[in-house]
């Protein structure tokens, strides 16, 4: 999960009628702004994954290797199993696509908040991290998608580590992308990091019901989270202020997003609760300040003798991958100097999930590191060559 976030919103600017290429000429151009993320008050009709309309993307988000880049929203299911309306971009690569079309990658981001204003397609990642990595997939020939989940940008709120909601968008990016522009082919990998490696497990378990027309040649989950149902046992013994605080803060909102049941407000601190709306209201960078979570340590979040069982079972049932089926290859890539995805848990995750996995593990690679270092992104390229050609 990302530690920081690029402040500052930028504005986006919608492309004149006249540059939509022929690809994308049947889907709607979409307004100026950020009135692009609010959908019309009626979706449109038809199976999920359905173009709602699209613009040209700008700003900091945009793949600078790619032949064109498109903001598009378009439909999924929500968690509430209704139609819903969800954002994300497609980069398409430069050059003719080959037979069947260009192979496809749906890129599953890390976590940058739960705000609408931290949109990856609105203000980019933090530094762009992952842009050199998905740059050099387009060299390689493969269209690049990135959803940015339900409820991030877009009305609702963000199911922030609810695996079906995020795996959804993950796929509908995929269908909504192909009908935007017919050059997409149906051969098909998954990838994301942190939050996005565990959504893209989630992808891929639902891939075949939920997308059949899609071939899934693989999956790639860098430092995947996982084991949170486990890990909330241990906050009791993690006594200092530091990243972790916010990120667990988000994990409690997720879940209480997810099951509202759960009255997770209950179990809080006064000092938690008090801060507890800023969650919807900043990104991972403004709640890891002072005055926002970064001021708490991870036991300070509940408040003491709170009987956690309840979340920690939500936890399991919503959030942890580790008994997912998943058909076809799986890539787990984990640095060992990683101290926010910790490394005993993703080498757990790479026994117990029912899949093929090739697990990878690397010396001296941070968090971040397991996207940006050389050695990683470099196995993990070379490994989607093999599966996609």
């Amino acid at each position: 999960m990302q530690r920081t976030l690029v402040a500052g919103i930028l504005t986006i600017l919608a492309a004149p009628v006249l540059a939509v290429s022929p690809a994308n000429a049947a889907v709607k151009q979409g307004p100026a702004g950020d009135a692009f993320y609010t959908p019309p008050s009626a979706l449109p009709s038809g199976a999920h994954g359905t173009p709602i309309w699209q613009r040209k993307l700008t700003g900091a988000p945009v793949l600078k290797s790619a032949k064109s880049n498109t903001l598009l929203l378009y439909t999924s299911s929500g968690l509430d199993n209704k139609p819903v309306a969800v954002s994300g971009d497609v980069a398409i690569p430069k050059g003719k696509a080959p037979k069947g079309g260009w192979p496809v990658i749906s890129w599953a981001h890390g976590t940058v908040g739960i705000a609408d204003a931290c949109a990856p397609s609105k203000i980019g990642t933090q530094a762009n991290y992952d842009s050199p990595m998905l740059n050099s997939w387009l060299k390689a020939g493969y269209a690049v998608v990135r959803t940015d989940y339900e409820g991030l940008g877009t009305p609702g709120p963000h199911p922030y580590l609810i695996g079906s909601s995020e795996g959804r968008s993950t796929l509908d990016m995929v269908r909504a992308a192909r009908k935007l522009n017919p050059d997409i082919g149906s051969r098909l990998v998954i990838a994301g990091h942190s939050q996005g490696g565990q959504a893209a497990l989630f992808a891929a378990s639902l891939a075949k019901k939920w997308t059949p027309e899609l071939k899934l040649n693989g999956t790639v989950a860098f430092a995947p989270v996982s084991h949170l149902s486990q890990q909330s046992t241990l906050l009791g013994a993690l006594t200092q202020p530091g990243g972790l605080a916010p990120l667990a803060a988000m994990i409690l909102r997720g879940v209480d997003i997810g099951d509202p049941s759960l009255n997770v407000q209950g179990y809080l601190s006064d000092a938690a609760k008090a801060l507890y709306p800023q969650i919807d209201e900043k990104c991972l960078d403004g709640l890891s300040q002072p005055d926002s979570f970064g001021s708490i340590s991870p036991a300070g979040l509940v408040r003491e003798g709170a009987d956690v069982a309840p979340v920690t079972a939500a936890l399991a049932k919503l959030d942890d991958p580790d008994k997912l089926k998943i058909a076809g290859p799986v890539l787990i890539e984990q640095g060992k100097a990683d101290t926010t995805v910790l490394p005993n848990f993703t080498t757990a995750l790479s026994t117990e999930l029912k899949a093929k996995v090739t697990y990878k593990t690397y010396a001296g690679v941070n968090h971040a590191g397991a996207v940006t270092a050389k050695k990683p992104s470099t196995d993990a390229t070379k490994w989607i060559k093999q599966i996609l050609g």
